[in-house]
């Protein structure tokens, strides 16, 4: 996929590293990247950053580089199948390919398991016998060193035997780990003599019951990216703090195919979101939300049901580019690439949400019409559309109003307003139903307005709302979406987190009717509703002749105004 996103060269400190590294010579000029989501759960918007990176650097730095897709599955107990062919897809959603290069840390276990035993054979890693309460008690605090395991200094032969028999099976859970020996007394708690395997009988959804200990994600992950030849190991701040004991790991093993190191950016945070997935592994097994893929999750799967287009992620993505601060980003940000993308590519169409039935009473009672509509004024290729009109027609009930305050110029009692590309009408009678509610104007129209006209003398009719053809509309289900919480940023607040979802964030409208082109409508295809916003066909629940039309985002862009201003 080539990045017409990206006409211009990008740069930023990662970027830099790469081109120094190349200067340098290092890794013959190879760039070899990774994304490495662990199968634990739906990838979100922030993964989406770090997929744009990975494989935008091997699109970058072509023909010699290249990014891997590894699942990092060393948890038996969280992962599943489920998850692995989502993230897949999501990938492929977002537009890059890992070719031939699918990986899994599973793949690597009886390697991992042999570069353990090398450790142990070099005196570098030690079965511990303490209870994981022990050992967090006995690490130290920041202030403090730690205290060393009483079977810290078991023999090489003791720790190989003990090792094997805890990868036999003997041992319960829990009742042994293997440590690295480093240094108890290092500032950097990651180096206390870290945890490398447990034992956890468990069966994987790759290699079945074949194991019963598995290695620690900080042991798998580095030893993974040298087995893989990985240049450029790639992570989020939070592991940091890691970097120490990945270098060690790298500089202790022998016989390692490559030699990466890693290098950590700032994650993604969103206003009105939470990216953490264990919080959103609860709002879906709670029921918070209907699935991963609900399209108010901040899920990739959520977002391209609800109607995303992956060119404004990767667009989004590069507009935030990279730091070494974490920060919060303006979910508006997201919206505003969103609603640059969709401007360009969506078909216009009318909708009306709320009806209220117009019946043109100097209009022929059989007769019907087409009314030529643009399908999109940013794009003259697009063409146009027949809509058909006839005498009774749908408009929204927000554009009218028996008593409208100073400025109105929607349809009044006496008012006129313009039909979006017809002509104007005149409203001479209200009809309400015994609540009092208004079920029917009666209205005119002006033949002499088509197309824009105005006629000599004529008062200029400021307003011009949008309409359906009640002959020829097709009911629809349309669902509105709107912010997941209610604050800004939820993780911020002392009160649980779901204390703070907002309860109107899903307004399903069952009384929508559209313009009869919309009943040939595709997932694949966005649209505009005139006035009303970015729409897109559910994918799970829209049917022919039942359609159902996801809000993507509304017309209104806070973001642009700040650009503006700016």
């Amino acid at each position: 996929m080539a990045d017409s996103e990206s006409p211009k060269p990008r740069t930023d400190f990662i970027r830099d590293m790469i081109h120094a590294d190349q200067a340098a010579g290092r890794n013959d000029g190879w760039v070899i990247t990774r994304f490495p989501p662990e199968p634990n759960g739906y990838l979100h918007i922030g993964h989406a950053k770090s997929i744009c990176l990975n494989f935008g650097l091997a699109e970058e730095f072509g023909p010699k580089a290249r990014c891997h897709l590894r699942f990092d599955d060393t948890n038996p107990t969280k992962e599943e199948t489920e998850y692995v062919d989502s993230i897949e897809q999501d990938v492929r959603w977002l537009g890059f390919d890992w070719g031939e290069h699918l990986y899994f840390a599973s793949d690597y276990f009886e390697a991992l398991y042999g570069y353990a035993m090398q450790l142990i054979e070099k005196g570098l890693a030690y079965v511990d016998d303490q209870t994981p309460e022990q050992i967090r008690e006995t690490r130290g605090t920041l202030t403090s060193p730690g205290t060393d395991s009483p079977f810290r200094n078991r023999s090489v032969e003791e720790n190989r035997d003990l090792f094997a028999r805890m990868r036999a099976g003997e041992f319960a859970n829990g009742a042994k780990v293997l440590r690295a020996k480093i240094d108890m007394a290092s500032p950097n708690i990651n180096l206390r003599d870290p945890v490398i395997y447990r034992i956890l009988k468990a069966a994987h959804h790759r290699t079945g019951d074949a194991w019963s200990l598995y290695p620690m994600y900080d042991f798998a992950h580095p030893l993974s990216d040298a087995i893989e030849s990985i240049t450029h190991s790639l992570c989020t701040l939070e592991f940091e703090h890691h970097r120490p004991l990945y270098e060690w790991l790298i500089q202790n093993v022998d016989g390692l195919p490559g030699q990466p190191y890693q290098r950590e950016f700032a994650r993604l945070n969103l206003t009105y979101t939470v990216m953490s997935k264990r919080k959103l592994l609860r709002l879906v097994k709670e029921g918070f939300v209907n699935g991963w893929d609900d399209p108010r999750m901040p899920t990739i799967s959520g977002l391209r049901r609800r109607g995303y287009t992956p060119e404004a992620i990767r667009v989004f993505c590069k507009t935030i580019g990279l730091t070494k601060f974490n920060a919060v980003t303006d979910v508006a940000l997201l919206e505003h690439a969103l609603r640059e993308d969709l401007n360009r590519r969506a078909l216009r169409a009318f909708a009306v949400l709320d009806p209220i039935k117009v019946v043109l009473e100097n209009y022929p009672e059989d007769a019907e019409e087409f009314i030529d509509c643009v399908n999109n004024p940013e794009d003259e290729a697009s063409g146009t559309r027949p809509v058909p009109l006839c005498r009774e027609l749908f408009i929204d009930r927000d554009d009218f109003m028996e008593e409208p305050p100073p400025g109105y110029h929607r349809l009044r009692p006496g008012g006129e307003v313009r039909l979006r590309y017809a002509f104007c009408i005149q409203c001479h009678e209200v009809i309400k139903d015994e609540s009092g509610r208004v079920t029917e104007l009666r209205c005119t129209y002006d033949d002499a307005t088509r197309h824009g006209k105005k006629p000599e003398g004529r008062p200029k009719v400021k307003g011009i709302i949008h309409w359906v053809s009640a002959r020829h509309a097709i009911p629809a289900e349309v669902r509105l979406y709107d912010r997941l919480f209610t604050v800004e940023q939820p993780d911020a607040m002392e009160q649980d987190f779901t204390e703070l979802l907002n309860p109107e964030s899903l307004t399903v409208v069952t009384t929508a009717q559209l313009e009869p082109s919309l009943a040939e409508a595709t997932v694949a295809q966005r649209y505009q509703f005139e006035r009303l916003g970015y729409f897109a066909v559910d994918a799970v629940d829209s049917k022919p002749g039942a359609l159902v039309f996801n809000r993507t985002v509304g017309l209104k862009d806070s973001w642009a105004k700040q650009m503006a201003k700016a």
